[in-house]
């Protein structure tokens, strides 16, 4: 049944469900509009993509019906191209990677993501992780993985496949001084767009609906980066990390 604004409503046994498992999407207490410190907007700044869009693949009901279940919506009308960067923020919470999954099967985008190493070796866990698309990521050497993956990319693009790399660049849960520069890097030395996704958990929007041409400039392109995304408010915003360049390690 649908209420007045076109929303799915739970009833009967769903909604008992719903009031039951409400907790992962309760919204903050933090007034919206949060914005990490450290932006300051630049004259040049990445091109927004516009034009057609490559559809997704086969999406899922059943996905899409249990993120209706608890308000969420997900705003993914396609890709600009078959090989490309998202960039994932805020990432504050566990339940970002379950809402994600739920998303992502619902719109039925096919893409990769990286993972902490120590994921894959969990049993049973780490095939899952890689069934859904997860690749292994060691941190000890981010360089190594950067090229690599660029390469793949690359081999993509030869045999017409699709190759999407989501990434959430924070790099962890906790509130740390800003976003690690690999999956950046990777959309430089590839040459290919970057997607703009956000988790709003005030609103219960997933969004992919911004798409950019980075330039290059690392301060711009973040700058870019933080007006578009920074007001949105993760499950716990005051964990939410400035969105700008981490320094690098010494």
């Amino acid at each position: 049944m649908r209420d007045g604004a076109g929303r799915v409503r739970a009833h009967g046994g769903a909604a008992r469900l719903r009031r039951r498992l409400g907790h992962p999407v309760q919204r903050p207490a933090i007034p919206f509009g949060h914005r990490p410190p450290g932006h300051q907007a630049l004259t040049s700044a990445p091109a927004v993509l516009t034009g057609p869009l490559h559809p997704h693949g086969r999406a899922s009901r059943v996905a899409r019906w249990v993120l209706s279940l608890f308000g969420w919506t997900v705003d993914a009308p396609g890709l600009p191209a078959e090989q490309g960067v998202i960039l994932v923020y805020p990432h504050t919470s566990n339940w970002d990677f379950v809402v994600g999954v739920l998303a992502k099967w619902a719109i039925g985008l096919q893409l990769r993501f990286w993972g902490k190493d120590s994921l894959f070796r969990v049993p049973l866990l780490g095939r899952w992780v890689r069934w859904i698309g997860g690749v292994a990521v060691d941190r000890a050497s981010p360089h190594g993985m950067v090229a690599d993956t660029v390469a793949q990319m690359r081999a993509a693009a030869a045999r017409g496949e699709r190759f999407w790399l989501a990434v959430a660049p924070e790099g962890t849960r906790s509130l740390t001084t800003g976003w690690r520069t690999g999956a950046y890097q990777v959309a430089v030395q590839a040459g290919v767009p970057v997607g703009l996704c956000y988790f709003d958990f005030q609103r219960r929007v997933v969004s992919l609906n911004r798409f950019v041409r980075l330039t290059g400039d690392l301060q711009a392109d973040f700058a870019a980066f933080a007006d578009y995304l920074g007001p949105r408010m993760g499950r716990r915003p005051a964990l939410a990390s400035p969105i700008q360049p981490k320094p690098p390690r010494p």
